[in-house]
């Protein structure tokens, strides 16, 4: 917290209109994350200020700098909050399935893949910036990290052995689809249309699933 911060914070003789909300109190960092998603998607990355998202957002240049050292931890806070988020929403889904005993893995898949599509399309606007080119140095490499560890992750769901080619490839098609899906997703005109790009993309991967298998012997 900066000095300025720290001092309207506790001089409890200043007017509560004068104070500066800390940007750590979650309210206040809230509304700095909303600022910052409203100019980065306005501007651009490499266009956008400090100066401008802290007016927007209310909090002081200094306490944001402090808390998030410029504009790309800002960028890569909401990166995260959109990844925990669309993580979060999978495992509640897949939890959901299992309770109702789903057990087969390519069902389970589909209806994870559904419930990230769904979060892709109720958090467009962030799930748009985010697939742009003019993000901070180093998020590309951030993303492909990202991305591996997807695979791993729809690799363990589908039992599939990963040190098999064969296998980790048909994990990666069928991530990349998705991944693709939810940027298409933020070109939709409205829930009707989205929906019926999700039903396409959980028809695709079922279909490309089974394909795969076909005339094989192996285990799933």
């Amino acid at each position: 917290m900066s000095e300025t911060v720290e001092r309207l914070t506790h001089d409890t003789q200043q007017p509560a209109a004068q104070e500066t909300p800390a940007a750590d109190r979650p309210q206040a960092r809230r509304a700095l994350l909303d600022a910052a998603l409203e100019v980065f998607t306005e501007r651009g990355y490499n266009d956008a200020s400090l100066a401008e998202i802290a007016a927007r957002s209310g909090i002081d240049v200094g306490s944001l700098f402090q808390h998030y050292g410029g504009k790309k931890g800002l960028y890569l806070e909401l990166w995260e909050d959109f990844r925990e988020e669309q993580e979060r929403r999978t495992a509640r889904m897949l939890a959901e399935a299992r309770s109702r005993g789903v057990e087969d893995p390519i069902t389970l898949f589909v209806e994870g893949a559904r419930a990230y599509l769904e979060g892709a399309w109720e958090n467009r606007r962030i799930g748009r910036r985010l697939v742009e080119e003019d993000g901070p140095a180093g998020f590309d490499t951030l993303r492909r990290q990202w991305d591996r560890a997807w695979v791993r992750r729809n690799a363990r769901l589908l039992e599939v052995d990963e040190r098999r080619r064969a296998g980790r490839v048909r994990v990666i098609v069928l991530t990349t689809i998705i991944g693709g899906a939810a940027r298409e997703l933020g070109d939709c005109a409205d829930e009707a249309e989205a929906q019926e790009v999700m039903d396409e993309v959980c028809g695709i991967l079922f279909h490309l699933w089974s394909t795969s298998l076909a005339g094989t012997d192996t285990a799933v």
